[in-house]
C-alpha cells in the first residue's frame, strides 16, 4: 500500500524509513500483511467467507468453537502457516496425527469455503487467510467482537506431527509456561489471558481432565464441578472411555463472552491451566477484571487475536496458494 510523501523534507522521509524498520524488526511480518491485502486481488474473499460459513458451520453447533480452535492449533506450530490442513504425503506426515490434536475437526468447513472462493478468485486466496477469516467471523457470529485482521498469508509446505506434538501446550501447562508460549507470539500477560478466553465457546474431552480426577481429585475444582467431571468421565482408564464424551467448556458454550472467566472464579474451570489462571498472582487479577467487564475481554481479545493470526505467517514468495488446501500444489 503506497503512500504519498509530499514536498516532505529529507529529515522526515529518514524517520518515516527508520520507522518502517522498526515496525519490521519489532513486529516481525504483521507489517507485512495488510487489511486491503485483496482490495484488487478479490475483494469479495471477506463477504464469500461469511456468507459460506453461515451457510454450513451451524448446521453443528459445536463448528464455530472448532474453527477457532484451529486456527490456534495452525498458528501454534511453526506459525501461521496452513500446515494444519495438509494430509501425510510424500515427505510429510500430518499434524492432526498428533496427540495435541486430538479432537480437531470440522476442517470440511474450510474445504467448502475455499472452493467458494476459488469459484470467485482462482489461485488468489491462500487457506491459511481462509482459516484466519473464518476463526475470526466464528467470534462474531457466537456474540464475541467483530475484528479486522490484515491479509496475505501464503500457505506452506511442510507440516510435522512431531513439530505438533513439541509446541502445542498441554491442557496442564503451568501458567508461566502459558506466559512464555503467547509471549512468543508477542501478547502481554493480559493479551494471554484473553486469548484464552477463546475457551468460553466449545467443549473438551475427558482425556483432557483425568488428571484432575484420579488418584485424587483437584482442590481448584468446585465440589459440584468434580462430581459432574466424575459422572462423565467415570474411570482413570482412558481407552475405556468414549471419545464421544463432550464436556462443557463453561457455562454458556455456545455464545462468544466472559462467562468463561466468571466459571474459574467459581472453581468450574475445565482444564487444570483454566483453574490456575485464577490462583497465580500475575493472572489472577486480570482473570477477575475480565468477569466483572467483558467489554475490556472483548477489546483485549481482539488485539490477541491479530497478533496470534499475524505469527510466522509466510509472505508473497515464501510460501503458494494451495489449490486444495489438503495437499501442496
Amino acid at each position: 500500500m503506497s503512500r504519498k510523501l509530499g514536498s516532505r523534507g529529507p529529515g522526515v522521509c529518514l524517520s518515516f524509513a527508520l520507522l518502517i524498520l522498526f515496525v519490521s524488526q519489532s513486529s516481525g511480518v504483521q507489517g507485512a500483511l495488510d487489511v486491503n491485502y485483496y482490495i484488487t486481488k478479490c475483494p469479495m474473499v471477506e463477504t464469500v467467507v461469511r456468507q459460506w460459513l453461515v451457510a454450513n458451520v451451524f448446521t453443528d453447533p459445536t463448528g464455530p468453537a472448532a474453527l477457532i480452535r484451529l486456527v490456534f492449533h495452525d498458528c501454534a506450530v511453526n506459525g501461521c502457516d496452513g500446515s494444519v490442513l495438509l494430509d501425510s504425503q510424500p515427505g510429510i506426515q500430518s499434524e492432526l496425527d498428533s496427540d495435541g490434536n486430538f479432537g480437531i475437526r470440522d476442517i470440511r468447513f474450510i474445504d467448502s469455503i475455499k472452493a467458494a472462493v476459488e469459484l470467485v478468485c482462482p489461485g488468489v486466496v491462500s487457506c491459511t487467510d481462509i482459516l484466519a477469516l473464518a476463526a475470526r467471523d466464528c467470534v462474531s457470529l457466537t456474540g464475541g467482537p467483530m475484528i479486522t485482521i490484515p491479509l496475505g498469508r501464503k500457505d506452506g509446505r511442510r507440516a510435522s506431527n512431531l513439530a505438533a506434538d513439541r509446541q502445542l501446550p498441554p491442557a496442564d501447562i503451568s501458567v508461566p509456561a502459558f506466559l512464555s508460549e503467547f509471549s512468543r507470539m508477542g501478547m502481554s500477560p493480559k493479551e494471554a489471558v484473553a486469548i484464552i478466553g477463546a475457551h468460553t465457546v466449545g467443549v473438551g474431552h475427558c482425556v483432557n481432565v483425568l488428571n484432575r480426577l484420579y488418584p485424587q481429585q483437584d482442590p481448584t475444582l468446585s465440589p459440584m464441578m468434580a462430581g459432574q467431571l466424575i459422572t462423565s468421565c467415570p474411570t482413570s482408564n482412558a481407552q475405556l472411555l468414549n471419545n464421544l464424551t463432550i464436556l462443557a467448556n463453561d457455562l454458556t458454550n455456545f455464545v462468544f463472552d466472559n462467562q468463561y472467566f466468571r466459571d474459574i472464579q467459581a472453581g468450574r474451570g475445565l482444564f487444570t491451566i483454566d483453574s490456575n489462571l485464577g490462583l497465580h498472582p500475575i493472572t489472577a487479577p486480570i482473570v477477575n477484571g475480565f468477569a466483572l467487564n467483558q467489554a475490556d475481554f472483548f477489546q483485549t481479545f481482539s488485539a490477541a487475536f491479530v497478533k496470534m493470526t499475524a505469527t510466522g505467517v509466510l509472505l508473497d514468495g515464501q510460501g503458494e496458494v494451495r489449490t486444495n488446501c489438503h495437499r501442496v500444489n
